[in-house]
């Protein structure tokens, strides 16, 4: 087993991180914050917008079940990479898109996927998901883990992640674990 881990940021982290649990060769995937000014950051303190931090999801993954470029795919599925600071209602650089590498491969893929993806025009605006290298990472709060998956209920998990992880099931269903 090679184990790899690569921490990637697509607006609220509830809804990457549910995904990435159901995905073949995912050992795991937390949410958490990354890339900011302030020591072991709050939720409340990153939802002030005023940390410097990204809602994100630290995704370890055996990549000799699942390649570096299947994460990434997956990962553009997930987040529209068009958008900065924001994913849809959700507005704030705590909820810009990024790849946050740990080594130049990582890097090197990330930035050839965006290539592509621009090159063959995907969406009608550029990609700025930023790809910059991870500087911290700090793991979200216990009740962050598994949020979605534990409160269906939640008015947003059920207007907005739901609908979103029916169309990853869809999208990516070989992929998924039984």
């Amino acid at each position: 087993m090679a184990i790899e881990k690569i921490t990637l940021a697509g607006g609220c982290f509830w809804c990457i991180e549910s995904a990435y649990n159901q995905v073949q060769g995912v050992v795991s995937a937390f949410s958490g914050y990354a890339n900011g000014e302030t020591e072991n950051p709050t939720y409340e303190a990153i939802c002030s917008g005023n940390t410097g931090h990204a809602e994100v999801v630290q995704v370890s993954f055996d990549n000799e079940q699942i390649s570096r470029r299947e994460i990434l795919e997956i990962f553009f599925a997930l987040h529209d990479p068009t958008q900065l600071n924001r994913q849809g209602n959700d507005v704030g650089t705590q909820y810009r898109g990024g790849i946050y590498y740990t080594s130049d491969s990582q890097k090197q893929d990330a930035e050839a996927i965006v290539k592509e993806i621009e090159n063959e025009q995907i969406f009608n605006a550029p990609v700025v998901t930023e790809i910059v290298p991870l500087q911290s990472y700090y793991q979200a709060e216990d009740y962050h883990q598994g949020y979605a998956d534990n409160n269906p209920q939640n008015g947003y998990c059920a207007m907005v992640v739901a609908p979103k992880l029916s169309k990853f099931k869809k999208t990516f269903a070989s992929k998924l674990k039984s």
